[in-house]
């Protein structure tokens, strides 16, 4: 009996420490997870439809990015969606990286 609620007790701290982790993330934190996320998202979608990473590549050097960080993070992101195999809808490859951002950001703190 005893065990069984060390068990419970060791559940529901490591339950409330992951809410109050993602509390604290920042909203600049969720910003470039959500912005990252819509990126890898446009790029899985020239990615199935037939669009080159070449001519993708170009399609974001017209961008005009508000912070000077973007550009390249961009390229970044779209070049890791072309080189993945995936062929997963747009939605799924923005869920799947905004969950991945937020548990990285999570993770450093």
């Amino acid at each position: 009996m005893r065990s069984e609620w060390i068990v419970l007790f060791s559940v529901a701290l490591a339950c409330s420490a992951a809410a109050v982790q993602a509390k604290e993330l920042k909203a600049n934190d969720r910003y470039v997870c959500s912005w990252g996320a819509g990126t890898a998202a446009r790029a899985q979608e020239l990615k199935l439809s037939g669009v080159s990473l070449y001519a993708a590549r170009q399609k974001l050097h017209s961008y005009k990015f508000s912070k000077s960080w973007m550009h390249m993070m961009a390229m970044g992101i779209t070049e890791q969606t072309y080189d993945s195999h995936s062929k997963a809808k747009p939605a799924a490859v923005r869920q799947s990286f905004l969950d991945g951002c937020l548990k990285y950001k999570s993770a450093q703190r």
